[in-house]
């Protein structure tokens, strides 16, 4: 971000209300404290619970893909206005007005509770015809306690850009099917396609192909092959696939999964399921802890690059967690200076032609924005640069392919 934009840094703590504070860097404006109250915190939560997909119940895909709030536009609208009244404490509301009357548009860094975690904080309207996005660029800010860690050796885009992207693209995972649960989620791969056209520009791409369509399914990107090529240097990580998410009444955050094409037979801290081990938040932490009598911790297994995308159902999903020690967390503890998440599970282009009346792919259209912004100097700014550019288009023709269902689901945490 530039260093004259005002930045605001905000937040938020469940004690049954929910407490919020805020604080301008540089006192640019008067800092702030509310209280939201519980019972209408709720509510509206329940709203946006019903709105977005839950993987306990794929029966429901179709109604929150064609008639959820997130995907119609009446209600959408509504939801929107409803967040903003719940969450948006006044005096933060009157003083982003007054930024933006002056032609200024601020960064907010929001520490969500862990109640919040999955609130699109870019949609909210404090006006019908005024989304947050429209007036500010907005992050999630990473936990103090990870951004501080006297062990994280951050690693820096200025310093580490023109180094390769490590790109692991829809793997296959052993024992499942392609049409299965963790089957493919981009479908056949073709040269045709808009990630393989995207990915295909690349000239610093691993693993180094000469068909980018067989970057695609590919059964070697295991976490042995994954920890060999972060560790001989990455400008950036960009994952699409599988992840699997605890619930956060689990408590167990650092049992958040990726799923690679590693086999069963492979050593970690995951459970194996058929013939295959995921690659847990937990091994990313702690690495051969409890496996080798002289473990290698997490971070030095797979340092992350500066810049990390994990593009996969509920891939942000430990910041709903009380301990958030999930994959997001875990990244910017090996050395992410920021990570692209999701905060709720991420309909399939094959839903959306199945489920939908649409031929587009707005999922690839999706990982090849969130791909395009990570490879600029400012990436936030860039994400809500396209984010703004899917809600003009909603708003021009609001139908499920353009709906905040998908690409309010991004959000970035930085340290």
């Amino acid at each position: 971000m530039n260093s004259e934009t005002p930045t605001a840094v905000i937040r938020m703590a469940d004690a049954g209300d929910v407490y919020v504070s805020w604080r301008w860097v540089d006192d640019v404006a008067a800092r702030g404290v509310g209280v939201l109250p519980r019972d209408q915190v709720r509510a509206v939560l329940e709203l946006l619970s019903d709105a977005v997909p839950h993987p306990a119940r794929p029966d429901r895909l179709r109604f929150v893909l064609n008639q959820g709030a997130l995907a119609e536009p009446t209600a959408e609208l509504a939801l929107a206005q409803s967040l903003s009244r719940t969450l948006l404490p006044y005096g933060l509301a009157v003083q982003l007005h007054e930024f933006y009357q002056r032609g200024l548009r601020p960064h907010l860094r929001i520490q969500p509770s862990p109640r919040l975690a999955q609130v699109p904080w870019e949609i909210i309207a404090p006006d019908p015809d005024l989304r947050l996005l429209d007036i500010a660029d907005v992050s999630l800010l990473a936990p103090a306690s990870v951004v501080h860690a006297p062990e994280r050796i951050v690693r820096r885009w200025t310093e580490t850009n023109e180094l390769p992207v490590v790109a692991v693209l829809d793997p296959r995972v052993p024992g499942y099917r392609a049409d299965s649960e963790l089957g493919s989620v981009l479908g056949r791969p073709g040269a045709e396609t808009l990630v393989t056209e995207h990915f295909g520009r690349y000239d610093r791409l691993v693993p180094r192909v000469a068909d980018p369509v067989e970057l695609f399914r590919r059964t070697d990107t295991d976490r042995t092959w994954l920890s060999d090529v972060l560790k001989a240097g990455a400008s950036r990580l960009v994952y699409v696939g599988h992840v699997t998410a605890p619930p956060p009444e689990t408590g167990e955050s650092e049992h958040a999964e990726l799923h690679l094409s590693c086999t069963a037979d492979v050593r970690g801290l995951a459970a194996p399921t058929r013939s295959h081990r995921p690659l847990s938040a937990k091994d990313l932490l702690l690495g051969t802890h409890t496996i080798d009598s002289l473990p290698i911790a997490g971070r030095d297994l797979w340092p992350m690059p500066s810049r990390v995308a994990l593009i996969a159902c509920e891939s942000g999903g430990d910041l709903r967690f009380t301990e958030a020690l999930g994959l997001t967390t875990a990244a910017l503890s090996a050395g992410a200076e920021l990570v692209t998440a999701t905060r709720w599970p991420l309909p399939t282009d094959h839903a959306f032609h199945t489920l939908t009346p649409t031929t587009a792919h707005p999922l690839q259209a999706a990982i090849c924005a969130v791909d395009t912004a990570h490879d600029v100097a400012e990436p936030i700014p860039a994400l809500l640069a396209w984010q703004r550019a899917q809600l003009s288009a909603w708003r021009e023709n609001p139908v499920p392919a353009n709906a905040p269902l998908l690409w309010s689901a991004f959000a970035t945490v930085a340290g």
